[in-house]
């Protein structure tokens, strides 16, 4: 089966980016716990150590293989239940990784809005169904179903064109 792309191109404060939109019949808390805390974040895309209130977390993806590094996250804002902005440094070769998750709550529905930066028209072709993939996750792991059930490769490299052209 081959997942439809959710992403879209916008400007976040300022930059252009690719933006997500995950809708969830919880209370905001409820969702919130699922993006921050390092136990709900095991069920769909990884782990964090360390303090946050240092400004700095290690984190570790969980569904990437046995050659998935730790990488340190710069924590920009944290507003619960509200505002999350992170950042890991640039790789040699890459850009910096900017995360800006955006949860809002209407009537017992939240909203997650997840968006990356993104100028790169082949970074985003890997990032775009990496995100696509990895949020359908987060809803699996919400409403209880079977996580390990979403394959990548319904995801990739089928959506890459998609990414693609939403930065050519």
């Amino acid at each position: 089966m081959t997942a439809n792309p959710t992403g879209i191109r916008e400007t976040r404060q300022g930059r252009d980016s690719v933006v997500f939109t995950r809708t969830f019949r919880a209370p905001i808390e409820d969702v919130w716990a699922a993006v921050t805390e390092s136990g709900r974040l095991e069920r769909w895309i990884g782990t964090w150590t360390g303090d946050p209130s240092t400004g700095t977390v290690v984190f570790r993806m969980n569904a990437e293989g046995d050659d998935v590094q730790d990488e340190a996250f710069t924590i920009h804002r944290c507003e619960p239940p509200r505002v999350l902005a992170v950042s890991s440094p640039a790789a040699a070769d890459e850009a910096p990784f900017d995360v800006l998750l955006e949860l809002s709550e209407d009537a017992g529905t939240t909203t997650l809005t997840f968006s990356q930066v993104m100028t790169d028209p082949e970074v985003a072709a890997g990032v775009g169904p990496g995100w696509d993939y990895y949020l359908d996750r987060l809803v699996a792991a919400e409403t209880g179903a079977d996580v390990a059930a979403i394959d990548f490769d319904d995801y990739h490299p089928s959506q890459s064109d998609h990414y693609r052209a939403l930065f050519t």
